[in-house]
């Protein structure tokens, strides 16, 4: 059960002030993909970013590295994997989006998890375009009310781009996307980009794409409204 049609109900977001950088072309990547390191973390940078095919990561302790890997990761919405398993799970839990978004975020962001990498600086900014209207969560929770994963990313017209999951009971995760792509496929996005893929998401469905692939499709994606 979910509430995917107040979801895809909800209002435009607001475009905050433009970047104040020159973000460079993701054509400009070494071979792990990274482009550049410096910039800021504001709603504007963050947006300039995502629909110029790039995605922040925290480099050492206070640098951000924006970053384009090629290939790319992306999930076909028409190409989600969901096992007969998956499907029991979807039925046992409750899935909610936008309730507790700093919440999902801080529990991506677990400093137990391996290749953890989410910092308090990411989550503010975040938040601030959560607010905004801009960057979303899906929410799973247990019978008992209990939050048990989810996920969180950003949309910007028919882009999704997810960025980081969590789960503490079986399947709870997968549930979420599940729920994302049902809510996707039902308001016009034609894009869910993962970033780097592994071999979990390969599991589900995603596949790779060449970057040159890759920003066509986004950019015939961002330019859809909303």
């Amino acid at each position: 059960m979910s509430d995917v049609a107040s979801w895809t109900a909800a209002p435009t977001p607001f475009e905050p002030p433009p970047t104040k950088w020159r973000l460079p072309s993701p054509h400009l990547a070494d071979d792990r993909g990274l482009v550049a390191i410096g910039a800021d973390l504001e709603p504007g940078t963050l947006l300039a970013a995502y629909r110029g095919g790039l995605f922040p990561m925290p480099m050492g302790r206070r640098d951000i590295g924006w970053w384009s890997p090629n290939p790319r990761g992306i999930l076909p919405l028409d190409g989600l994997r969901v096992s007969s398993s998956l499907r029991q799970s979807c039925r046992k839990y409750t899935v909610r989006f936008d309730t507790c978004f700093r919440e999902v975020m801080t529990r991506c962001a677990d400093p137990r998890r391996p290749n953890g990498w989410i910092n308090k600086q990411f989550i503010d900014a975040y938040e601030r375009l959560h607010r905004l209207g801009w960057a979303h969560s899906v929410e799973t929770y247990d019978h008992d009310g209990t939050l048990i994963g989810g996920l969180y990313g950003v949309r910007i017209g028919g882009l999704f781009a997810g960025e980081s999951m969590f789960s503490t009971g079986r399947d709870a995760s997968k549930v979420a996307l599940v729920h994302l792509v049902d809510a996707l496929n039902s308001s016009s996005v034609e894009l869910l980009d993962v970033q780097w893929n592994t071999a979990h998401l390969t599991s589900l469905g995603a596949i790779d794409v060449p970057r040159d692939e890759y920003l066509r499709r986004l950019e015939l994606a961002t330019s859809a409204r909303r």
